[in-house]
């Protein structure tokens, strides 16, 4: 699921996962749950959490954190983003991404194929 950035915050117009800086002594994982909630309305129980990757550029560092839904997902968009979709992973490369989404997706496409092919106990 990814965002359409809107056009009047940081890099507007380009598409990425909902995300932003971590608070003091908030972990990655709390921070990307927090900005997923305020960014597309997306409730912490809505997913399980099933990966993450840490793009480290030395001094600081994205961290992507990997989600699958518990059931069905209704997200929404506020003064931050214009669009919330599903965008099949072939699709994704050729829109205008974030800068720094552009540059990890590969890793994190990676991360996600390895996830996908773990088998998971039923629920």
């Amino acid at each position: 699921m990814l965002q359409l950035r809107a056009m009047q915050i940081h890099h507007g117009g380009s598409w990425s996962v909902p995300g932003g800086a971590r608070n003091f002594q908030e972990s990655a994982v709390d921070a990307a749950l927090r900005e997923a909630r305020e960014e597309i309305g997306l409730r912490p129980a809505e997913v399980t959490t099933v990966g993450s990757l840490v793009d480290d550029h030395g001094g600081w560092s994205y961290t992507t954190l990997i989600a699958t839904p518990v059931g069905t997902l209704s997200p929404i968009h506020n003064f931050e983003s214009t669009e919330v979709s599903w965008v099949p992973f072939d699709e994704v490369a050729g829109l205008p991404l974030h800068p720094g989404f552009r540059a990890s997706w590969d890793l994190v496409l990676g991360v996600v194929r390895e996830v996908a092919a773990v088998p998971r106990a039923p629920e």
